[in-house]
């Protein structure tokens, strides 16, 4: 992939996520990313990835410390800006989690909710954790060319969206749930894609080459 397809890729910064491990990954590919987290390099960036890491009211109270949830919202609620949220970061596009109090950014109806351990069959522990299959619920660019997908997660809470065409993805852990979600130019995925090898590297560049902001 060649540097002008990658360019105004932005990894946002508010203070937590693999920010490193993504922009490395995306290297692999031949992406230079940026990272920032200011409100600048936001209103004028391409393409946006949204990680996080962690408790859902941490990430949450450190997105509006940043400031920055403003100016996202209208980049990608105004401007439609392709973004990607990877695990919590994904968490965070949704209205708000069991997990905590504070709000989600909201951009995809449905709430983050805990593994239900009274279904899960004896001996499957929380959080899950390791390689797993997924299953496509839609057709998406964001899966171009890539067969037998599996990803890697590590998570205690997964979303549950309100309406199902909203589910891109979904996987088995004890009961199917929503592995990634797609509305318009708004994406997110709960596994990471910068520690799936070349599966994460072909989900990556699919979001690279194939998203664009909508005029």
């Amino acid at each position: 992939m060649s540097d002008p397809i990658g360019k105004g890729v932005l990894i946002v910064d508010y203070g937590v996520g693999n920010l490193a491990s993504i922009r490395n990954m995306l290297r692999k590919i031949g992406v230079e990313a940026s990272i920032s987290g200011d409100i600048d390099a936001v209103a004028s960036a391409d393409k946006l990835i949204l990680p996080g890491v962690g408790a859902f009211d941490t990430c949450a109270d450190k997105l509006d410390r940043s400031g920055l949830r403003e100016v996202l919202s209208n980049r990608v609620l105004s401007d439609k800006v392709p973004i990607l949220g990877i695990c919590v970061g994904m968490q965070l596009l949704l209205e708000g989690s069991e997990e905590g109090e504070l709000k989600g950014l909201g951009w995809v109806r449905g709430r983050n909710i805990r593994f239900r351990a009274d279904r899960m069959p004896a001996g499957l522990r929380i959080p899950h954790m390791g390689w797993t299959d997924v299953h496509a619920e839609k057709p998406s660019p964001l899966l171009m060319d890539i067969e037998d997908p599996r990803f890697y997660f590590v998570h205690a809470y997964h979303a549950e969206v309100e309406d199902p065409s909203d589910a891109l993805l979904t996987a088995e852990y004890g009961y199917r749930f929503t592995a990634a979600v797609e509305h318009g130019n708004i994406l997110g995925v709960q596994f990471h894609p910068e520690k799936s090898h070349r599966f994460g590297m072909r989900l990556l560049s699919n979001f690279v080459a194939h998203y664009h902001q909508q005029a």
